[in-house]
């Protein structure tokens, strides 16, 4: 029914937090910090409980979502908070006619022996969402399960929200999406073989094409940190089409990676999103593209020392 990160045990009752979690994001942090302290105090098993795909990729098919995290990097981000277990539902046709009633005795108090669950306060469940936090907490006081609902997280009186996080990074506004993160937005990725351009212009490239499920920043030149073998690298990242060289209709990632002089191909590296710089540009030549990348160096330094 569903993969598991870990094993649940067969001698302890769960405390299960509910969600898609996409981004994990200040509100979705408060959900599972407080999962895990309740859980410690009530010597319960902690487990966050969500899905492989976002539910509207199945609801929504003709309006796609995409995504502030992989499937992968979100596990990687959840195993580091203390959580216990992880498990990923897959979410498909049939799991989406479930009715509220059922994923709570079948999943929640069956398989999964919640006595505690933990939720945000807009969270619906179930066939056309209709579960909503009264029905958990009806079926909680008839089922032996205590319901606790995070209230709504803000940042300078909005509501953080992954929707909203989106379209932040969708306007190349990173220090916005930072605000409500309480991180900066990253892109884990391997690096590609590129073109080899950027080496004779002076300046060599961590080449990436990101997972068409991701939310991808403006179109761009952004400052950004980039992580490589547990190093921090300052960077400048080009999000876009190279209009200048050889325009390229996928959408790419080239991060110079200051003071790194390596080979990278098929290795993972992850840029992490600092500041918008500019939007992308095309140039008559290659000595005024050479000219504006030493002027982005250039802010980007200026921009770390203030």
């Amino acid at each position: 029914m569903f993969r598991n990160r870990f094993t649940l045990p067969e001698d302890k009752a769960c405390g299960v937090g509910l969600g898609n979690f996409d981004g994990l994001h200040r509100g979705h942090m408060a959900l599972i910090n407080t999962l895990i302290n309740e859980c410690q105090l009530n010597d319960l098993h902690s487990v966050v409980y969500t899905f492989m795909k976002h539910p509207e990729h199945i609801l929504r098919k003709k309006l796609y979502t995409p995504l502030i995290m992989t499937t992968d990097h979100k596990a990687k981000v959840l195993e580091k908070t203390g959580l216990e277990s992880l498990c990923f539902q897959e979410f498909d046709e049939e799991f989406s006619r479930m009715s509220p009633e059922s994923f709570v005795e079948d999943i929640l108090v069956r398989k999964m022996r919640a006595k505690l669950v933990v939720v945000g306060f807009n969270f619906h469940f179930g066939y056309m969402g209709k579960g909503d936090t009264d029905l958990l907490r009806q079926m909680g006081n008839q089922l032996g399960f205590r319901l606790v609902v995070i209230p709504p997280v803000k940042v300078r009186e909005e509501i953080v929200s992954s929707t909203i996080i989106r379209q932040y990074i969708m306007k190349g506004k990173m220090e916005k999406a930072f605000e409500l993160l309480g991180r900066h937005f990253s892109v884990p990725g391997k690096v590609i073989s590129g073109t080899q351009v950027g080496r004779t212009l002076g300046f060599p490239t961590a080449n990436m094409i990101p997972e068409r499920c991701l939310v991808m920043p403006a179109i761009g030149v952004y400052i950004t940190r980039t992580m490589y073998q547990g190093k921090w690298y300052n960077s400048v990242t080009n999000v876009g089409h190279r209009p200048t060289l050889n325009y390229d209709t996928k959408v790419t990632l080239e991060t110079h990676m200051t003071g790194f002089d390596g080979q990278l191909y098929g290795q993972d590296i992850e840029v992490f999103f600092l500041k918008k710089l500019r939007d992308e540009k095309r140039f008559s030549n290659r000595d005024e593209l050479i000219h504006q990348i030493q002027l982005d160096l250039l802010q980007a330094e200026k921009f770390r020392n203030t």
